[in-house]
Parts: C-alpha cells; sequence; structure tokens
C-alpha cells in the first residue's frame, strides 16, 4: 500500500508544479506526471505491470488527458504482437523440450573443461534466443537449471565448494546471456519494447534483420570474450569436467529420439529465421513471420491454443507494452519529448557526434543502478535519450541500435538488475560484493566493445 501511495504521490507532486517554459500543450505536463507516477509503480510494483497499467489508463480516459480511443492506441502496434507471438512460440519450445535437448547436444560435443562448458551452455543460449523474448523464460527456466545441476554433479554447491566451477559458471552463463540478449530483437521483451518505442517517438523503424546484422561483429566478440573474461576475475578450481559430457549424454538417452513436435518446431524455427534474415527480399514484416510461426505450430497440433492461454507472460506483456505505447506516443504528440530533447541538446552543443553518443550511453548504461527492471529502464530513459541523441546529430539508426545494446550492457551490474538475475544470484554461488565488482567490470569492456568495434562494423554497414 505505501509503495503504491508513494509512487501516486511522485505524480501528483509532477502535476501541481507549472508546466516548465517552452512546453505549450497542458496535456504534455499532465500525461508525463501520469507516466512519471505509472514508471514508478513499475519499479516499486505495488500491484502486478498488467494491473497498474490498467489504473494508468482508466485515469487517462476518466480525466479526459487520453480519449479512450487514444489510450488503447498502443495495443494496436505490430511490434507488440512479435512479442506475444514469441512469447507463445517459446512455449513450445519449451513445452516439447528442444531448448533441453540443443543444450545438452552442445554440452555433449565441447564440454570437456570448465570454459568450454560455459560455451556450451551459453551457445545453447544464442541457439534459442531469436525465439524466446523472456530472458527470464530462457536463461531461468531453460539455462539455468542445467547450469545449476551441472555444478552440482561436479560436486560444487554454495558455500564451501562454490570456486570448484560453480562461481565461475554461474556468472560467466548469466553474463553471456546479457550478449546474446542484445544480439536478436526477438532475444527479451525489453528490445521489442524499444524497438515500439523507436519507431513512436523517432520515427525510427529497425527491422529484425538490421538488428541481428549490427549486432553481429561486436556480439560475437562479446560471446567470445565475456566467459574467458569471467574465468580471470573467478577462476575455477576444476581444469577438466569429463562428467558434464557423461550427464549430457545420460539427459539425451533419457529424452531418446527426437519427437514429432520437436521436428515441427525446429522446421518452424529454422523457417521463420530465415524469413526474418530476408525481410528485405521478402517484404515479410517481422510481426507477419512470427504469426505464421505460430500458425504453423497451431495447424500441426505441435501446440495449441489451450498451450498460447497457458503462456501468462505473453498477455501481460501485451498488457503493460501497450501501455507504454501508448504512454510514449503521446509524450510525443503532446510535445513533451520533443521540448526535453531540444532543451538538453542545447546543454551538449558543439560536442562531436561521437563524443555525444558515448557520454549519452555511459550515463544511460549506469542509471540501470536504480533499476529492477529492463522494460522500466527502457520506457523511462529510452525516448528521451533517443531524442536527445537524434538532436545532437547522431545517425537516427546509430542511436537507436547503441542504446539498445546498452540496455543488455547494463544488466551486469547489480544482483536485482532483471528478471534471470535474482535466479542465478540467488543460487547462492556469487556473493554479493563479488557481483557487483565483477559485473561492473564486464559492463564496462563491454561497453568498450559494442561502442569501439561496434562503430568501426557499424560504419562498414551503413549505419553512419
Amino acid at each position: 500500500m505505501a509503495k503504491g501511495v508513494a509512487a501516486a504521490l511522485l505524480g501528483v507532486i509532477i502535476y501541481l508544479f507549472p508546466a516548465p517554459a517552452g512546453l505549450a500543450n497542458p496535456k504534455a505536463w499532465q500525461l508525463f506526471a501520469v507516466f512519471v507516477s505509472t514508471i514508478a509503480a513499475f519499479i516499486l510494483q505495488p500491484l502486478p505491470m498488467g494491473a497498474i497499467s490498467v489504473i494508468s489508463l482508466a485515469f487517462l480516459s476518466a480525466t479526459g488527458i487520453f480519449k479512450i480511443d487514444e489510450a488503447l492506441s498502443g495495443f494496436a502496434n505490430s511490434t507488440i504482437w512479435l512479442v506475444v507471438s514469441a512469447f507463445i512460440f517459446s512455449r513450445a519450445f519449451i513445452n516439447v523440450g528442444l531448448g533441453r535437448r540443443i543444450a545438452f547436444i552442445i554440452i555433449h560435443a565441447i564440454g570437456s573443461s570448465p570454459l568450454k562448458l560455459a560455451y556450451a551452455i551459453s551457445l545453447s543460449d544464442l541457439v534459442i534466443a531469436p525465439a524466446t523474448p523472456s530472458n527470464t523464460a530462457r536463461a531461468g527456466g531453460i539455462i539455468y537449471p542445467i547450469t545449476k545441476s551441472l555444478a552440482a554433479t561436479l560436486k560444487s554447491e554454495p558455500g564451501e565448494t562454490a570456486k570448484r566451477i560453480g562461481c565461475f559458471l554461474t556468472q560467466s552463463v548469466y553474463h553471456t546471456d546479457t550478449v546474446c540478449s542484445s544480439m536478436f530483437m526477438t532475444a527479451t521483451a525489453s528490445n521489442t519494447l524499444l524497438a515500439a518505442l523507436a519507431v513512436k517517438t523517432l520515427k525510427i523503424d529497425v527491422s529484425w534483420g538490421t538488428w541481428a546484422l549490427a549486432a553481429l561483429a561486436p556480439g560475437i566478440i562479446c560471446f567470445l570474450l565475456v566467459p574467458w573474461l569471467v574465468s580471470k576475475l573467478s577462476p575455477p578450481e576444476l581444469k577438466e569436467t569429463p562428467e558434464a559430457k557423461n550427464l549430457a549424454r545420460q539427459e539425451l538417452d533419457a529424452m531418446g529420439a527426437m519427437s514429432r513436435n520437436e521436428k515441427i518446431v525446429i522446421v518452424v524455427f529454422i523457417s521463420m529465421l530465415i524469413l526474418w534474415a530476408t525481410s528485405q527480399f521478402t517484404k515479410l514484416n517481422a510481426t507477419t513471420v512470427a504469426l505464421m510461426g505460430v500458425a504453423s505450430l497451431f495447424l500441426t497440433t505441435a501446440s495449441t491454443w489451450k498451450d498460447a492461454l497457458s503462456e501468462s507472460g505473453a498477455w501481460d506483456t501485451l498488457m503493460w507494452m501497450g501501455t507504454l505505447v501508448s504512454l510514449a506516443t503521446y509524450l510525443d504528440k503532446f510535445g513533451f519529448v520533443p521540448w526535453f530533447a531540444k532543451t538538453v541538446a542545447a546543454n551538449i552543443t558543439g560536442l562531436d557526434w561521437m563524443a555525444a553518443l558515448i557520454i549519452l550511453c555511459i550515463f544511460y548504461v549506469y542509471t540501470h543502478y536504480f533499476f529492477a527492471s529492463m522494460t522500466a529502464h527502457v520506457t523511462a530513459l529510452f525516448p528521451a535519450f533517443g531524442a536527445v541523441a537524434v538532436a545532437a546529430g547522431i545517425p537516427p539508426y546509430l542511436a537507436v541500435l547503441a542504446l539498445a545494446f546498452c540496455t543488455n550492457i547494463s544488466a551486469c551490474l547489480t544482483h536485482y538488475a532483471q528478471g534471470p538475475t535474482p535466479i542465478f544470484f540467488g543460487a547462492g554461488y556469487v556473493g554479493q560484493a563479488t557481483w557487483w565488482k565483477n559485473g561492473f567490470i564486464i559492463s564496462a569492456v563491454q561497453l568498450v566493445l559494442w561502442l569501439g568495434i561496434g562503430s568501426f562494423w557499424w560504419k562498414i554497414i551503413g549505419l553512419w
């Protein structure tokens, strides 16, 4: 109750302050007050995010800040339905056991040492990332249980034996997941939210293929470097892990031959990846491809509508993402975002746009210490930071994608950074001080690589 009152009070205080000079539309300031209150409630979570979204929309419509059609306009956004479709597809991926099978196949093939084992688990994460827009479901529901069982098999438990391999493996797999989450638009819900906000507030439409291409070079380098870096920060005591390959073989034997539904899901998955990657030729929208994939699962009965209804994350995401897109759209239409961008950009006038990009990205990453949700971070900061970046002369597509990749870098920082973090931290292998120290180092290295190597790569592919 107190958290809800605090969130509402913050909005009331802003509402009671006079609108800043230059903000012509009085509704802009009123909507900003509700927006801040909504984000505060998302962070404090007095109620689930979906419930908060309903309250926010009802208030906006009842007070006349929004018309009801305007309040509900965000739910027609195609990117949101891409997320819903991907959630439903990921449920099939998990239900038929395909995610676990892929992971154990890779572990059996290359998991003969702690570092190779870390790469094997993370490669599994990377393979299934395009089809799982919830990294909480992917990393927490598929990758973490495998990581934990492997550590236990190798006689590493929280406490005295944590450094045997559990401490290393937990950090390596988690931090590499932040790289996997960066590499595909559909790898986490905050990515698709950011893409939707980019269209609504900046009129910049980033395709699935453009995102994947932009992430390719810096993403692969970070993917290869992060486990090695963790092995230096928290070196495992074990040097060889033959037991891991044996465990993987046992699990695969227990699973038996690939089922009919697994075969259908993997064929549909590969087909979706091909269509997403070739959209410039097929002219098929990413959401259309995702809907086609889900429709294929329904037609073949590899998944059912009952399965879709049980995927509560899809419908919860639809609710809060639709609300946030509506709010962000009208913050722009009412003039708040252009006013904010113009005001801030005036204070960095004279800076080279590359210097401005670096400053904005550093600030954007390290403000995540104050957030416990990637979606709250994106909603609160991206529309404003994106507008400032474009106003400062940063090439628009570069600005959007750099901030998108920085969003996932910020997940390295704390033990409460995003959904999967408490799961991995809660395993008990890593203390808070170690998690924060190593997380800061890994975030700094990733930031240098994404903005350093990334800038050269983005020049080659024509983003600037």
